[in-house]
């Protein structure tokens, strides 16, 4: 009697472990069905569908914006985001576009000739040839040239004089300011991939060598605006150290363009690499939950609220690190996810146009307000940045 009972026990705690491990097995399908069903209605479906989107966001743009503006950094950023718009979708139009922004501005930035009165503080006048904010407007200038087939070199005759005559200089203070490092330094390695001059490399290097002894911070992996920001001197309104989103944005879209144009073999490529995944791993960590970065990214109360313009260029590096094999993409699919339906969902407004970004400054600003109705050049440019690497994220995804 004893042997039955125990061997019913026995055949009943077996049904009951079966019943379990089933239940288990179906939990676990479950939720994986539930995580890959929320990453679909995160991320695109198709590349169809980013294209739509981007469409949406230029063409609003260039239809408020049909006049062309002068060769100054703002105006300059929004055609580094068309060309990569126009490299994704092949809509001539966008490139028509820059080509009649680069003919009003007779391919240059500044435009003084005298050489002796070139400068390199801020300014908004002819004489700051040497001044980035100047410079910027050569990226889009070789973009056409080479897009084109390089069969005109006065596309980018100035773009050569100026920073050649830069590099025969003795100073290497030319990048005093985060921004700048978005501004030029993709300039360097465009113009290397033109001439095969290494001096672009040399110089790049040295120039950036001098911005980092001067704004980067090797404890917090980020960059400060300037060197007027840089702690203890300087602290956002609860004594933190103060990093500025837009700030670090530039300077890490930046060295993603930078990656995107230097030979695997070039000396310091290695260190840059480092460097960009150093800055991707303490943004990473800086990243609001609700997907959006705040102005000043390491005290949310400083300035709190969503900020588009940062948003964008941390998710256009993040996505170009992946795309590229530079980034992880199990550590970083989260970021882009909620960077991504932020960008999507409220950045972008049902008309195309996109808000939420913050104006011209150089600081987050307490109690300064930016909202939907905030829009700028820069912001859009960088929104189609992060959406053009999106597009290629999801071709890539789709055709392995």
């Amino acid at each position: 009697m004893i042997k039955i009972k125990t061997y019913l026990l026995l055949v009943v705690s077996g049904l009951l472990m079966a019943c379990n491990f089933g239940e288990s097995k179906n939990s676990e399908e479950n939720n994986e069905t539930t995580s890959n069903t929320e990453e679909k209605e995160i991320l695109p479906d198709s590349k169809e569908e980013v294209e739509e989107i981007i469409h949406r966001v230029n063409k609003h743009w260039q239809d408020k914006n049909p006049d062309h503006s002068w060769a100054f950094w703002h105006d300059a950023a929004y055609h580094t985001g068309n060309i990569e718009a126009y490299k994704v979708t092949g809509e001539e139009s966008y490139l028509e576009y820059s080509k009649a922004w680069a003919e009003e501005n007779e391919w240059m930035g500044a435009k003084s000739e005298d050489k002796t009165e070139w400068k390199y503080n801020y300014g908004e006048t002819d004489e700051h040839v040497l001044f980035g904010d100047w410079q910027i407007a050569f990226q889009t200038y070789i973009d056409i040239y080479m897009l084109e087939g390089e069969n005109d070199p006065s596309k980018i005759k100035r773009a050569r004089e100026v920073m050649e005559y830069q590099m025969n200089t003795s100073e290497n203070d030319y990048w005093w300011w985060a921004d700048g490092l978005y501004m030029v330094m993709p300039v360097m390695t465009k113009l290397y991939k033109v001439t095969g001059n290494e001096e672009y490399l040399n110089k790049l290097d040295e120039y950036l060598s001098y911005a980092d002894s001067i704004m980067y911070d090797e404890e917090a992996g980020l960059y400060y605006r300037d060197a007027k920001y840089v702690y203890p001197e300087h602290k956002s309104e609860n004594e933190k150290k103060d990093f500025w989103a837009r700030g670090d944005g530039w300077v890490f879209a930046g060295f993603a363009k930078v990656l995107q144009d230097l030979p695997e073999d070039a000396k310091n490529r290695k260190k840059y690499e480092e460097r960009f995944r150093t800055m991707a791993k303490a943004l990473a960590e800086a990243q609001q939950e609700e997907g959006y970065w705040t102005r000043s990214m390491l005290d949310p109360e400083h300035a709190p609220g969503p900020e588009t313009s940062g948003t964008s260029f941390f998710t256009y590096g993040f996505l170009w690190g992946v795309n590229n094999g530079i980034l992880a993409k199990e550590e970083y699919m989260p970021t882009i996810k909620k960077s991504w339906q932020y960008l999507t969902e409220t950045a972008l407004q049902e008309d195309g146009s996109i808000g939420y970004v913050q104006p011209i400054g150089e600081k987050a600003i307490p109690g300064q307000v930016v909202d939907k109705n905030s829009t700028a050049d820069f912001g859009v440019g960088a929104f189609l940045l992060a959406a053009s690497e999106m597009y290629r994220y999801v071709n890539n995804t789709q055709n392995p």
